[in-house]
């Protein structure tokens, strides 16, 4: 099955790109595609541990099993201590993905806490 990925932060920047489409096996998980990334890009080191996704827009956790098609967004941790609201653009104005980076940060700690 194709999916595509959309990179963000340090991510777009360190592969040169924003968004590229994967192949994976029918019945992958987020799990699965981070593990096919990490062997892919094995040089970005310890990013990969803890790093936010979504799939199609929505927080996704490691077991989610990804569907034909999916949108899944890697979004790196960040860090300072801006509170506010920020917009992340992908590629084009249709993959744009609003967050609250606070939300991102809550969701961080929850990984790390689970």
């Amino acid at each position: 099955m194709r999916v595509r990925v959309l990179y963000f932060g340090v991510l777009k920047d360190v592969f040169g790109r924003g968004v590229e489409e994967m192949e994976l096996a029918e019945g992958a998980s987020v799990a699965d595609l981070i593990g096919a990334c990490r062997e892919r890009y094995a040089g970005v080191g310890e990013i990969w541990d803890s790093m936010a996704v979504a799939v199609n827009q929505e927080y996704a956790r490691a077991v989610v099993v990804l569907r034909e098609g999916d949108e899944v967004a890697l979004l790196p941790p960040v860090s300072g201590g801006w509170e506010g609201e920020d917009e992340i653009q992908g590629p084009s104005p249709s993959t744009a993905l609003r967050v609250r980076m606070t939300t991102v940060c809550n969701e961080r700690r929850k990984v790390d806490a689970g």
